[in-house]
């Protein structure tokens, strides 16, 4: 899909998934200010070109070099080993949560970076990733791509099909893997078949398997389902089934 190029004054916010491998080059860096010229910098800038490109957006100063090598020092304030450190400005919320959310975990970090990565530089995966109508509760912690990606495989009808179809010879019933709702029990006929699929798969993981397995797939009600992607970070079926016991004892 050809994007019309899109010009402004000023240039769009930074997205979590740019905090998110601007953070990552931060800490490959050990927070240093980096050279001028600086060859991963300059990878990162051509990078988070294409992403914007991609979205229809162009500019001379569009997430160049400058802007993210200053975007990179954003970080400082957040870091201990720069706590000392006078004339650090406070930085911005979605940079502090990025920084929490990520900082002590370098492996899981590198890992959401790769597969940011590997979409931005598919234009196939990641024009589909961009589409609006993928739009789900609340962006994953790993940012707006994997988290489009995530429900795009979720809302395959191929793959809900062969899960309901799987399930059905297996059990002889389709009900929700977390509560136990069954809406054919609850509803009759009108309720015969009716479920929602959700991804169990680590969103990091997405990008390299092309292929979604049933097995990566559960069932879930639509209320279950929700209350997983209501907000970050997102539940596991494991913690929801927590979740539910705890609010169901006496108190």
């Amino acid at each position: 899909m050809k994007q019309q190029l899109k010009t402004s004054s000023r240039n769009p916010a930074w997205t979590r998934d740019e905090l998110i491998l601007a953070l990552n080059l931060y800490l490959e860096c050990n927070g240093a200010f980096p050279a001028k010229g600086d060859a991963h910098v300059q990878k990162l800038s051509d990078l988070l070109n294409k992403f914007w490109r991609l979205q229809g957006y162009s500019g001379a100063t569009l997430r160049n070099t400058n802007g993210v090598a200053m975007k990179l020092m954003n970080f400082r304030v957040h870091d201990p080993k720069y706590a000392e450190l006078k004339g650090l400005k406070a930085g911005n919320k979605l940079e502090k949560e990025v920084w929490e959310e990520f900082a002590n975990q370098p492996d899981y970090l590198k890992k959401t970076t790769q597969a940011i990565c590997d979409i931005i530089q598919n234009p196939q995966e990641a024009e589909a990733a961009l589409a609006p109508e993928q739009e789900t509760e609340a962006e994953a912690v790993e940012g707006q791509l994997l988290t489009h990606l995530h429900v795009r495989r979720e809302r395959s009808k191929k793959l809900i099909a062969q899960k309901k179809k799987a399930v059905l010879a297996h059990s002889g019933q389709l009900v929700c893997e977390a509560c136990g709702f069954d809406f054919q029990k609850r509803y009759g006929e009108r309720g015969a078949g009716f479920i929602e699929c959700h991804h169990t798969k680590p969103l990091s993981d997405l990008p390299e398997e092309r292929t979604t397995r049933l097995s990566d797939l559960a069932l879930l009600c639509a209320n279950c389902h929700r209350m997983i992607h209501a907000k970050r970070p997102w539940l596991s079926i494991p913690d929801l089934m927590d979740m539910i016991k705890k609010a169901s004892q006496p108190h």
